[in-house]
């Protein structure tokens, strides 16, 4: 992936009309690093979604990656804007990093299904369950 949030909140900025922001966030998703089928196990599963999502982890250097995929492409793409907030940065910086600010500025909660909503704060617990593993 090669955009950042900042870049989302700029392109969030220039779309009108939902329907494109949600295209846009369908893009978004294919930018995902492939996901080995292996990982896809219960384990991995982030629970509270109404998608499958999975999402792993790895640490190096004081830095946590996440790599996540989906199974329908509207929440890929949001695993994609999560994973922009969160990965490749110190479980420190992790902490302290609000999604639901960030997702605000773009206007999801309006309009996503509340559902999609609680999966995707599902997603930011986990990840930050993972980040105060490593402090």
């Amino acid at each position: 992936m090669t955009e950042t949030i900042d870049d989302v909140l700029e392109t969030f900025s220039y779309l009108d009309d939902w329907e494109d922001k949600y295209k846009y966030i369908i893009d978004l998703g294919r930018t995902l690093p492939p996901f080995d089928e292996k990982d896809m196990t219960e384990e991995n599963r982030v629970h509270g979604c109404t998608s499958r999502v999975w999402l792993v982890h790895s640490f190096s250097d004081g830095h946590v990656t996440f790599k996540g995929e989906s199974d329908a492409h509207i929440v890929r793409g949001l695993v994609a804007m999560i994973l922009m907030i969160y990965s490749d940065k110190s479980p420190e910086e992790i902490l302290s990093l609000e999604a639901r600010d960030i997702l605000n500025q773009l206007g999801l909660e309006k309009h996503l299904s509340p559902m999609r909503t609680n999966g995707l704060f599902s997603m930011v617990e986990r990840i930050k369950r993972i980040a105060a593993g490593y402090k």
